[in-house]
Parts: structure tokens; sequence; C-alpha cells
């Protein structure tokens, strides 16, 4: 039987006061002061673990009783900097309550490519065959986007040369990434683009020049400014509500969190930039 190691990479600062979600406190453009804006990462952070940890139980359950050719096995791995920090990401998931216990590692770099780069190699030399990587910064996803990921991807491993899976979030960017052993692809020249590119059509350019296959997934959004804070609001406590009659693990501490702050609902003002009705409402 073939033994197939799956990855979930976290690429994740740790909450550290002033150094996170900068635009969502007074630092820049934001509302909250950067004590507040640190705590919310920190539990976008757990829950993001949590829910990947519980998706990758279920994964790993399926596919021990499974009879298939090609056993999975799946492992969560967190990519953080600098050095001196990777003792306190860990000490964070020390508890046995977790789902799965992270593996802890260093990115290292002169740029943010460059670190993502280092972070995708250093699993690859951990023997990962397929790599699915995203950000603690996305309290709405869910198991299912996990495990339509890693279902994309297993498709790619019967591809000689591989391909990529995306995606978008709701700014141009890109959520989630990922590519199998085989890809020939990197992290170059996609962050911070110099040509003017946001890092979605970057990475479609670099797969496109390169001939690979990109497999869609659905957006996800993150939080990096208020008006992203606000959508996430919405979306966290219908997850929690809709977490009573599904199959999802909620993100509960960042909706507390939210509740601690007022956040309990989101009203917008009435507007009239509507299309014209009064032929159709009579």
């Amino acid at each position: 039987m073939q033994e197939r190691k799956n990855v979930v990479l976290l690429f994740s600062k740790l909450p550290e006061v002033g150094l996170v979600k900068t635009r969502l406190s007074i630092l820049k453009d934001g509302m909250f002061p950067p004590e507040t804006a640190c705590e919310l990462y920190e539990c976008m952070l757990l829950d993001v673990v949590e829910i990947i940890g519980t998706a990758l139980v279920d994964l790993q359950t399926e596919s021990d009783m499974a009879q298939d050719d090609v056993h999975d096995r799946y492992e969560l791995v967190i990519s953080t900097a600098p050095a001196k920090n990777a003792d306190a990401m860990r000490a964070l998931f020390e508890d046995d309550a977790w789902p799965v216990k992270p593996t802890v590692i260093v990115d290292e770099g002169a740029n943010f490519d460059e670190h993502y780069n280092h972070s995708f190699s250093q699993c690859w030399d951990m023997s990962a065959d397929c790599i699915l990587s995203m950000g603690a910064d996305m309290p709405a996803l869910t198991k299912a986007d996990i495990r339509f990921g890693f279902e994309q991807l297993h498709r790619l491993c019967d591809v000689p040369e591989g391909g990529i899976v995306l995606a978008p979030d709701q700014e141009m960017g890109v959520s989630v990434i990922g590519w199998t052993r085989d890809t020939d692809f990197s992290h170059d020249g996609v962050y911070y683009c110099k040509d003017g590119l946001t890092v979605l059509p970057a990475y479609i350019k670099k797969a496109k020049a390169a001939g690979l296959p990109a497999l869609w997934l659905p957006p996800i959004p993150d939080v990096d400014t208020m008006q992203d804070f606000v959508h996430n609001v919405t979306l966290v406590h219908a997850l929690n509500y809709c977490a009573d009659y599904d199959d999802i693990c909620p993100p509960w501490r960042t909706a507390d969190k939210l509740c601690e702050l007022g956040f309990r609902e989101i009203i917008v003002a009435p507007n009239n930039l509507i299309d014209p009705r009064d032929h159709i409402d009579k």
C-alpha cells in the first residue's frame, strides 16, 4: 500500500501586540487599541487551528478505515518567524485537548516570498507529498474547505507535472494555496509584486507560464482591514449558529471576543442605490 503524507501548512505570526493586525488598530487606519487587535488575532489563530485539527481527524479516520491503494496521513505544521517566537507558539498548543498537536517550524528569508518558500521547503524535507497552506486570520474557514482542498490536491497527484490549488480571498488575493511534491512551483515574485499584479493573478500568471493546471477552491475571506472585519463579524456569528445544525467546527473564540467587544450584529445605513422596481412592485 502506498502512503501519502498530507500537510496543512499554517503560515502564521505569533500574537504580539503592535505586530499583528495593525490595520485593525489605531496604529494604522483601524479602530481598536493594538492590544485588542492582537487578542482578536489570537482568537482567530486558535479557532483556525481547532478547525483544521478537527478536519484532519475526520480525514485520518476515513483514510484508516478505507481499503484503498493509497493510505493518507495528515499533519498540521505551523511555520512562524523569527526563531525566538517558536517556543511561545508551541506553548499555545501544548494542551492535550487540541484535536491535532501542530509541529512548529521557523521560516527565514529576506522577504515574504523567501519566508514562504522556506516553509514549503521544510515540509517537503519532512516527506510531505501534498501541502495545503493558509494563514491564521480566516475565522470563516470550515472543515469542508480543508476536505475539498485535499480532494483537489489528490486529483493533481496523478498529473506528471503536478499543479496548484488556490482559493481567492475577498481582495484580489489568495487565502489558500497548495501544490504537490512533483510540482515545480514557488512563491517567487507573488507577494508585494512590483509589476502591480495582486496575489491571485500573480499565482495564475506563474502557473500559466509554467504550463501547470490550477484547480479552484471556494473563496475564503481573511481579516486585514476594518471592512474585512465587519464582513467577518457576520460570518462568524452565522457559522456559530449553523454549527448547531451542521457538521461545523465553529470559530467560537472569535465569536466570544466579538460579543465582548460589542459586535453581536452589524447594522448598516439604509441606501437607495438599487435598480428601480416600481415597474415590478405595483
